[in-house]
């Protein structure tokens, strides 16, 4: 529950200071590793912005993954039956 309570309050923000940064590092990180991205501010001015990496190769396997469990595979060892026109040159 305390879990919960702390991604719920990282995430309603957007803009944090950079003093509250200093001392909710753990927490600010946890919600960017869920996607959050956060502007860090200092005086008011936005110094920096925190965001999730771009993680190509997790989102090509979950594509991958979404796309193998409608793929239909048939007997793969077995010559086929159609005679192609390049193999009998």
């Amino acid at each position: 529950m305390c879990l919960y309570i702390c991604i719920v309050q990282i995430r309603i923000m957007e803009t944090i200071a950079i003093s509250e940064f200093r001392s909710n590092l753990m927490k600010v990180l946890r919600a960017i590793s869920l996607g959050e991205k956060i502007n860090i501010t200092s005086r008011g001015k936005v110094i920096a912005k925190l965001v999730p990496p771009d993680d190509t190769i997790v989102e090509a396997r979950k594509r991958l993954s979404k796309i193998s469990k409608k793929a239909v595979l048939n007997n793969l060892i077995s010559p086929i039956e159609t005679k192609w026109d390049i193999l009998e040159e």
